[in-house]
């Protein structure tokens, strides 16, 4: 029972991921980076704190690893997060997403390596696949361009996605070790106190909340989907394995391109319909499989 709510989760963490990067871009544009970040996690640790008091006694007297490995995921995250944001701002959206799907192999070499997680042949070829796909759809006739592949975001991107392939490992692991509102919380409150002392460093805090005024609808929308995403995804990672739910979570992007076809009527080139059709059946019959 376990493994199908964790499989739930982590198509709720889907589908919340593809809305929150589209705010995620429009924020970092409009007030920055640090700004955004700031916002998200501000929000976050407000909200999650009503949760988590009871578990913050049990937070420095763990016997294992588990403060250690929540400050590995906050740290990881963090660098990751500003990785990504930055590309997304600096960089074409089309370009900089198709280099997101490396964030699955990255996920799944540290689940097999570290933690020794097992899945079968069957749904590794399946994980594979579903990686391939998005690799298809995220690729348009301009990506053979030399030119197209250094414009700036794509490094940006490409590192970005590592990290974060790291960044899900360690949140899944930590929210193993403690639990998924802890290790969301921690997080959160690391970030936030990061991005604080950034901004009175640089004399930035009356530029935000002027900001934030005049953008309270996106600051609620980011802040509502990015954490209920990562919160999602924290449970899932922490009943079923980690490789599967990095892999059906990423699937967003298939998701993202079905909605752009059947609402704005855009148009794809054969390659694209076949990697979505590839990573969405793939993804199906992975969740299925595994519920």
């Amino acid at each position: 029972m376990g493994f199908e709510i964790g499989i739930l989760f982590a198509i709720g963490a889907l589908i919340l991921w593809g809305f929150g990067d589209f705010f995620i871009q429009r924020s970092t544009r409009k007030i920055g980076d640090w700004e955004t970040l700031f916002i998200i996690t501000f929000f976050g640790a407000i909200v999650l704190t009503p949760f988590i008091y009871k578990d913050l006694i049990k937070l420095f007297s763990f016997n294992d690893n588990g403060f250690l490995i929540l400050l590995i995921a906050s740290f990881v995250l963090f660098i990751a997060a500003l990785l990504d944001f930055e590309a997304l701002k600096k960089g074409k959206l089309a370009i900089v997403d198709s280099v997101f799907a490396l964030e699955v192999p990255v996920s799944v070499i540290l689940a097999f390596t570290i933690i020794k997680e097992k899945i079968g042949l069957l749904e590794l070829s399946l994980i594979v696949l579903i990686v391939a796909g998005l690799t298809l759809i995220s690729i348009k006739s301009y990506h053979l361009s030399r030119r197209a592949w250094i414009e700036k975001g794509v490094f940006l991107g490409i590192l970005g996605s590592i990290f974060m392939g790291a960044s899900n490992f360690f949140v899944g692991f930590a929210s193993r070790i403690t639990n998924p509102l802890l290790t969301n919380w921690f997080i959160n409150v690391f970030i936030f106190l990061m991005c604080t002392i950034y901004l009175i460093f640089n004399k930035k805090i009356k530029k935000l909340y002027n900001d934030v005024k005049k953008n309270r609808n996106l600051m609620l929308n980011i802040s509502t989907f990015d954490n209920a995403a990562w919160v999602s995804f924290a449970f899932a990672a922490s009943l079923a394995p980690i490789a599967i739910v990095v892999a059906l979570s990423e699937s967003y992007i298939a998701l993202a391109a079905l909605l752009g076809l059947m609402i704005n009527k855009e148009k794809l080139m054969k390659h694209q319909k076949f990697g979505l059709i590839i990573s969405l059946l793939s993804a199906i019959i992975l969740a299925v499989i595994y519920s």
